[in-house]
């Protein structure tokens, strides 16, 4: 079986209080986008993980997908052995939440393969053991997001009349790091109702707690908003903790632009 995990920017992302467990409360809207991976299972004598692509980090075993099907087959023992194949195509450690993707769509398609009859509530509750992002990708569908980003309320947001540019550059943004640089604070807007404005007003209103501190000890993605406005963005920002940004654009209406090596730009 094969599934297409697909990557989430963020509209919007502030940094609201620091909690007892050392996590951070936040609140934000995530949006799925048609940036994709590959995952394919299919039986075998052992279980085995391997990943073609781009470079996925880290030891095997502590890879989402891995860690999702041990987390189902210890409750579920009749989830037999499989060989996981993951083709990487979304940038890693760019704010896109690729591989809390790859972790929560190997949860629905193991869900799928073996019958095992997990209601969405009970995804969720696997995929928020997995990391703070995973929830959303259950749902898969524009969420206002708290807590950790965890807690998840679906809203009515239709995108799907723009095209969206991704501009990745080839720059790991520790996520640790990006936290240590934000004084956390409550909201001062509801980034609800802002989103319900036309796209072309979200610009002085819907920020990224994230992308000052980031491009102040980044400034060579200085230049990646302003290229995306001079070529027509109705609105950009950083995604996450970064380090890619997008751009919103009227669909099929992007004037060309390029940006240096060290950017990779997919289009949406």
């Amino acid at each position: 079986m094969v599934s297409f995990p697909n990557c989430k920017i963020n509209l919007g992302l502030h940094i609201t209080g620091k909690r007892a467990d050392g996590y951070h409360n936040l609140e934000t809207i995530f949006y799925p986008i048609n940036l994709k991976d590959i995952i394919e299972i299919i039986p075998s004598e052992k279980f085995q993980f391997n990943s073609s692509g781009s470079r996925v980090n880290g030891s095997p075993d502590d890879n989402l997908c891995a860690r999702a099907y041990q987390l189902l087959q210890k409750d579920f023992p009749s989830t037999t052995q499989i060989n996981m194949w993951l083709h990487k195509h979304i940038p890693m450690g760019a704010g896109l939440g690729g591989g809390s993707a790859d972790g929560a769509f190997t949860l629905k398609l193991l869900n799928e393969k073996f019958q095992l009859n997990l209601s969405t509530r009970q995804l969720i509750g696997y995929a928020s053991q997995l990391g703070s992002d995973c929830p959303f990708f259950i749902l898969n569908k524009p969420c206002f997001a708290t807590g950790r980003g965890e807690m998840l309320e679906p809203i009515d947001l239709d995108l799907s009349h723009y095209s969206f540019v991704l501009v990745c550059p080839h720059l790991h943004i520790s996520t640790a790091w990006a936290f240590s640089q934000i004084k956390p604070k409550p909201a001062k807007i509801n980034l609800k109702e802002i989103i319900k404005q036309p796209v072309g007003t979200w610009k002085d209103e819907l920020k990224n707690d994230f992308e000052r501190p980031v491009i102040e000890h980044y400034p060579e993605l200085k230049e990646i908003p302003r290229k995306l406005y001079d070529a027509g963005a109705l609105y950009t920002s950083m995604t996450g903790s970064g380090s890619a940004f997008y751009g919103i654009f009227k669909k099929n209406n992007i004037d060309k632009f390029n940006f240096s090596d060290n950017f990779e730009t997919f289009i949406c």
